[in-house]
């Protein structure tokens, strides 16, 4: 009867897990070879275009943009160095990048171009690039941004 119960038990364990596990696999629009995953990278801007227009979340995405709008420091919590850029596409993304975990980024100027790598959040303006730099516990990708041939990570 132990025996019964405790394979019982581990099946349903392993069922809840497995359930779990595939619910985190949502895919990007109708491409199901993109997986909506922070260890997924998205670096075409037909998919980050698509990733907007269906309102989808938590990806790495890798790409290129003309700064068009430097904020204000967000000095709530940690600290974060923030910006507009707008790609190619004519896509804006807001870059919020942690000055408590990277250095900031020196002497940014409106018109210029900048290379991203970090994690999407979908927003109704086009979007958010965070996590721009190291984790220091190792558990997300790291990500960076290069600037006239500097890499801020």
């Amino acid at each position: 009867m132990k025996k019964l119960f405790f394979k019982i038990f581990v099946f349903i364990i392993l069922s809840t897990v497995t359930a779990l596990l595939s619910t985190n696999r949502q895919t990007i629009g109708s491409n199901p070879s993109i997986l909506q995953s922070p260890k997924t990278d998205l670096s075409d801007l037909a998919s980050l275009k698509e990733a907007f227009e269906n309102q989808q979340s938590n990806f790495q995405v890798k790409q290129t943009g003309r700064i068009v709008k430097i904020l204000k420091k967000d000095n709530s919590g940690s600290r974060h160095q923030r910006f507009i850029v707008e790609l190619t596409s004519g896509q804006k993304l807001l870059i919020a990048h942690n000055s408590d975990l990277a250095a900031e980024v020196d002497g940014l100027k409106e018109g210029e171009m900048i290379s991203f790598y970090g994690e999407y959040e979908w927003n109704n303006k086009g979007g958010v690039v965070h996590w721009t730099h190291h984790d220091p516990r190792g558990s997300h990708p790291g990500g960076w941004l290069l600037y006239n041939n500097r890499k801020y990570d």
